[in-house]
C-alpha cells in the first residue's frame, strides 16, 4: 500500500508549500515539524467506500520522536535561535544519552505538545486530500491505495 504515496510526490510537496504558514503559526519549528512528519505514515481509512474514505495520519511513532523534538529545541537555544524558547533545558550529551537509554527523569513525552503535533498532522491530511479532491486526483489515489 506504500506506493499509493509514490503516486502523489508532486502534489505534498504543492501542500507542503502552502501548508508552512500553519506551521510557522503552530508551536513548532520548522526542524521539529520535519521530524515529526517523518514519523507520521499516512493511511486512508474506509479506501472502499468513496464517500467516506479520508486520509488519515497513524501517529502511533510519534510519542518515540517526542524527546528528540525537545532536544531540537534545546540545541537551537544553545545556539540563540529557538523563538518562544526562554530558558535552557540544560543537559547537553550526557543527558541526550541517558534519556536515549531510558535513564532520564520524566515520562519523556509532553502530552500536550504531543496532541498538539498530533492535530497539525491530521490538518495537514485533511489539507492533502482537499489538494487532491479539488484537481480531480482524489478517486485515482484512493483507488491506487487500496490495491
Amino acid at each position: 500500500m506504500s506506493d499509493w504515496t509514490d503516486t502523489i510526490v508532486g502534489d505534498r510537496m504543492t501542500v507542503d508549500r502552502e501548508f508552512n504558514d500553519r506551521v510557522t503559526a503552530s508551536e513548532f519549528t520548522r526542524q521539529e515539524w520535519g521530524l515529526i512528519m517523518t514519523a507520521t505514515e499516512f493511511e486512508i481509512a474506509n479506501a472502499s467506500d468513496p464517500e467516506e474514505a479520508r486520509i488519515v495520519a497513524d501517529t502511533e511513532k510519534l510519542p518515540q520522536i517526542m524527546p528528540e523534538l525537545e532536544n531540537v529545541r534545546s540545541q537551537m537555544a544553545q545556539m540563540g535561535g529557538s523563538p518562544g524558547d526562554g530558558g535552557s533545558s540544560g543537559g547537553g550529551l550526557f543527558d541526550s544519552i541517558k534519556g536515549a537509554l531510558g535513564l532520564g527523569g520524566g515520562s519523556g513525552v509532553d502530552q500536550q505538545r504531543l496532541d498538539a503535533a498530533e492535530r497539525l498532522v491530521q490538518e495537514y491530511a485533511d489539507e492533502l486530500q482537499n489538494h487532491l479532491e479539488n484537481r480531480g486526483k482524489w478517486e485515482q489515489v484512493r483507488i491506487a491505495y487500496q490495491e
